[in-house]
């Protein structure tokens, strides 16, 4: 080949290679999954945010694993919500950041999902109170998806906080 046509062909596999790289990265997860699980986090925080317990005891698994950075390990369903109850509801909201949320395919079980959500007080999210990184385990047994474990950690005085 000669060098200038070299040159080009060199030029265009590493446009095209880089191009699949950042494509990669900024959408790691296929689309479907992707949308399933950014639906399943809006329902989840949307009965979070709204002390919706009923509805958010049907998301979780009745083992539900919690690991969170500042309160240690809590198992079960019912000590989940009654903490819910009694340290967020009125006092807490959530709001996922999207442009930080990765879901990846977890074969024959589900999905895991990876992003930052900051919290605020609600009716003043000016008031911020931090944000924090956290990973689910989304179980899917035939079309019900619950969430089996989460870890939720680096809590921090984000931006917002004053």
């Amino acid at each position: 080949m000669k060098p200038g046509k070299l040159l080009c062909f060199s030029l265009f596999v590493v446009s095209a290679f880089s191009q699949c790289a950042v494509h990669a990265q900024s959408n790691p997860q296929p689309d479907s999954l992707y949308k399933t699980v950014l639906a399943l986090d809006a329902k989840l925080f949307d009965a979070y945010n709204h002390c919706d317990l009923v509805t958010l005891g049907s998301m979780v698994s009745d083992d539900l694993e919690f690991y969170h950075d500042q309160t240690g390990l809590s198992v079960g369903k019912g000590p989940f919500l009654a903490a819910i109850k009694q340290n967020i509801c009125g006092k807490v909201q959530r709001e996922l950041l999207k442009d930080t949320l990765e879901v990846y395919p977890l074969k024959g079980y589900g999905a895991v999902e990876i992003g930052v959500h900051r919290f605020h007080h609600p009716n003043h999210p000016e008031d911020g109170m931090g944000d924090a990184k956290f990973i689910n385990l989304w179980q899917n047994k035939d079309g019900d998806w619950k969430v089996t474990r989460v870890i939720s950690y680096e809590h921090n005085k984000g931006l917002l906080a004053k």
